[in-house]
């Protein structure tokens, strides 16, 4: 069964090479530009690990998490934060909100998919 996974990233660039990487580990991806279009991508899909950056435009990656929290249907998907920050304190608010794990941009392709892996099991 392959897993789908949906990225949520308002970098162009970004988005490109999480395509790349994780359809080339064998991945179905989904995506979308910022929070508030990866809530309308949920609205139609249902994916088993979701990816998302923090700092973007119309819904920051925050408020998305809260938001996927509230709804019951998707509180045991696993979400993954991908980004430049490192900061302690917006660590501590992502997993207060409910984010699964913290990875820091630039990623490793394979380390990427491996944490994917494991929170999908």
């Amino acid at each position: 069964m392959t897993i789908t996974v949906l990225t949520i990233d308002d970098s162009r660039t970004m988005r490109d090479m999480l395509m790349m990487a994780l359809t080339e580990a064998g991945f179905q991806v989904t995506q979308a530009e910022d929070g508030q279009h990866g809530l309308e991508v949920l609205a139609l899909e249902t994916p088993r690990v979701i990816v998302t950056d923090i700092n973007m435009p119309r819904l920051d990656g925050f408020g998305f998490i809260e938001a996927v929290r509230r709804e019951e249907r998707y509180r045991s998907v696993p979400i993954l934060v991908l980004t430049t920050e490192s900061d302690d304190d917006k660590k501590m608010r992502a997993r207060k909100a409910g984010a699964t794990g913290w990875i820091i941009k630039p990623f490793d392709p394979v380390k990427l998919v491996a944490a994917i892996r494991r929170v999908a099991a």
